[in-house]
């Protein structure tokens, strides 16, 4: 069946910006699926992501994190994160952290092209806002739990993506309805946040992404002191975005036994009432 997909605003002031789809002629109210972006932005492989969940049966959304008062931040529009992107690509990724290694590649790079990395690098990694992003989240939940005439009265749960594995983990901190949340290698939420946890999480990562795999027992341990549900899978031999088949990080094996788990937990927690 094909997919219907279309932007749609949201928030107090309409202010805030999603990607939705849902499979064209379902007329029934639908449960709800919020996709969260990496750091490149609700990009073509999140746009994907977000359709794979409509074709799941899904009422799919990802809001754009990016957008200020329902418009894309000129450093944060996608050609200028593509550009970026593309940029680090040259690069050997020990290079991405190096401060000095980095500057010297953009110094070889045209004036123009300098100008527009540099401002579109310093703000995407310049630190996750998530002060800022939660906001966002919160209200998309709501939308899609009250307001959306495709999800109204349904239930609503989050998976997402790097930066937004953190945010999936955080939104289960900050959203007392939500009814499950996924991390694909995202760092987890403080142990004073958790506390505030109603529902299930389920991670996902590589074990050679030792940045944040190494913290996953600790994480875990914390998760059953606290008396909340967590499972999780690390997969051997894989890499960080091993989810994304648009990176060379891409791992076919652990992304198709991934999807699967993530289908069955979604629909096992979207089932309870």
């Amino acid at each position: 069946m094909p997919v219907e997909t279309n932007w749609v605003r949201y928030g107090k002031n309409q202010e805030y910006i999603g990607y939705m789809a849902k499979m064209d002629r379902v007329n029934e109210n639908l449960p709800a699926v919020i996709v969260i972006q990496e750091i490149w932005g609700v990009d073509t492989h999140i746009r994907d992501i977000t359709e794979r969940f409509a074709q799941a049966g899904y009422l799919a959304f990802a809001p754009d994190l990016y957008v200020e008062n329902a418009e894309r931040m000129e450093d944060l529009k996608e050609e200028r994160v593509v550009e970026v992107r593309n940029f680090l690509d040259t690069l050997p990724h020990t290079v991405w952290n190096n401060p000095d290694e980095r500057e010297q590649a953009i110094r070889e790079l045209e004036e123009g092209k300098q100008n527009r990395v540099t401002q579109t690098f310093e703000r995407m990694f310049g630190g996750i806002q998530s002060s800022v992003y939660i906001e966002n989240l919160l209200a998309a939940s709501s939308f899609l739990r009250t307001e959306c005439e495709a999800s109204k009265g349904q239930g609503v749960v989050s998976i997402g993506f790097c930066m937004g594995g953190a945010l999936s983990g955080l939104l289960a901190c900050r959203d007392p309805q939500l009814k499950g949340a996924v991390i694909f290698y995202g760092t987890a939420p403080s142990e004073e946040e958790l506390k505030n946890i109603n529902c299930p999480l389920y991670g996902f990562y590589g074990d050679l992404d030792k940045r944040i795999s190494d913290h996953v027992p600790a994480f875990a341990d914390q998760m059953k002191r606290n008396q909340k549900s967590f499972d999780y899978q690390i997969y051997q031999d894989t890499h960080h975005a091993f989810f994304n088949d648009t990176r060379s990080s891409y791992n076919v094996s652990a992304a198709r036994d991934a999807y699967q788990k993530v289908l069955q937990f979604f629909n096992q927690v979207l089932a309870k009432e």
